[in-house]
């Protein structure tokens, strides 16, 4: 097992190992001293498959524990659910000295944390996270949120969790396209900020050893949160490809799931940097290779104009400029503020053209 320790304005261990679900209640009692009551908000994906596992751990602990079950995927992730699981918290009389569990991927995580940050005005919560984008990704560092009609995550909050558990069994029960999913964000750590990481998944491909590689991309990630927790510079580079993710997803309906959209967006953005001359290396077709290798797309669906509709709503937008994350090099990513009026042509260098 491996230990890494978040130093944000909330301090907290993220452990990652074989079997930590199994162990969720001893870690909560930990920091909790005592028992008291637990909700695990869950999906009917996830909560089938390790529920019982969690909720006999924590029961062992001496906690009260219910759950709360969502519709597994992106919609949930909605006013309308987050309202529901709110008013669930006041029904049961939850208090503030009482926690809450994300038991599942990044649409659990993120309604969980938004749900902490705002009822009562603050509750601790834990993130148990049970797919590989979680993990390395939306599980550490405090972004919580919900999507709106306009866009994803705009409405939400910087709450960090106070113990994170990423129990590596849980990846044995991913479908082939959900692994893929978070070997996007993991592919995202290696060409920001890891040319050793790339060179290493290139080598290894899908043998790699996975504690190690997720505790490589926590820990880029922790470094990045205790230097900008609040995204106002640093932390930015970490939305590498989101910006034409983002506008694929939402032309899609969210049918094109957010790994898959990553991927496709960092293929877009590293051949529009490399037609503008913004990059010290030719690093598109080595990218490619690796999205391919695990099974991942490098290009749009959609036209430079679908996917920037959704420039509009970024929350990185300033003003009449956005901030788009580009590759000097293959572990080496610096912020490029683009003018929004700029950003249909430079999207369109990158698309390739389709035979």
């Amino acid at each position: 097992m491996k230990t890494i320790t978040v130093r944000a304005s909330n301090q907290y261990d993220v452990k990652i190992g074989a079997g930590l679900l199994h162990s969720a209640g001893e870690t909560l009692l930990s920091l909790n001293r005592k028992p008291c009551s637990v909700c695990i908000l869950s999906d009917d994906t996830v909560y089938p498959l390790y529920g019982d596992t969690v909720t006999a751990s924590l029961e062992r602990a001496g906690f009260t524990v219910s759950h709360y079950t969502i519709p597994h995927g992106e919609p949930s992730k909605c006013l309308s659910v987050y309202g529901a699981f709110l008013n669930t918290l006041a029904q049961n009389h939850f208090t503030r000295t009482d926690w809450l569990i994300a038991l599942g991927g990044g649409v659990v995580g993120d309604l969980c944390g938004f749900a902490a940050a705002t009822y009562l005005r603050g509750v601790k919560y834990m993130q148990l996270p049970t797919t590989l984008l979680a993990m390395v990704d939306s599980s550490v560092g405090g972004k919580t949120a919900v999507d709106l009609p306009a866009g994803k995550n705009l409405c939400g909050a910087f709450y960090p969790p106070h113990a994170v558990l990423c129990d590596t069994n849980a990846l044995d029960t991913l479908t082939p396209e959900i692994f893929a999913d978070g070997m996007a964000e993991v592919i995202k750590y290696a060409m920001i900020f890891d040319r050793t990481l790339f060179d290493t998944l290139m080598a290894d491909g899908k043998r790699f050893n996975r504690e190690d590689i997720i505790a490589t991309c926590i820990d880029h990630k922790r470094h990045v949160v205790e230097e900008d927790e609040f995204d106002r510079g640093m932390r930015q580079l970490l939305n590498f490809g989101h910006t034409v993710a983002h506008g694929i997803e939402q032309h899609s309906g969210y049918t094109i799931s957010h790994g898959h959209a990553v991927a496709a967006g960092m293929g877009v953005i590293t051949r529009a940097a490399e037609k503008a001359g913004l990059t010290e290396e030719l690093c598109s077709h080595a990218l490619q290779k690796l999205l391919s290798a695990f099974d991942l797309p490098a290009d749009s669906p959609y036209d430079a104009s679908a996917l920037t509709e959704a420039v509009l709503s970024d929350k990185k937008r300033d003003g009449r400029k956005i901030n788009l994350v580009l590759c000097k090099k293959i572990g080496s990513s610096f912020l490029y503020p683009c003018p929004v009026e700029d950003c249909e042509a430079f999207f369109a260098s990158g698309i390739q053209k389709k035979s």
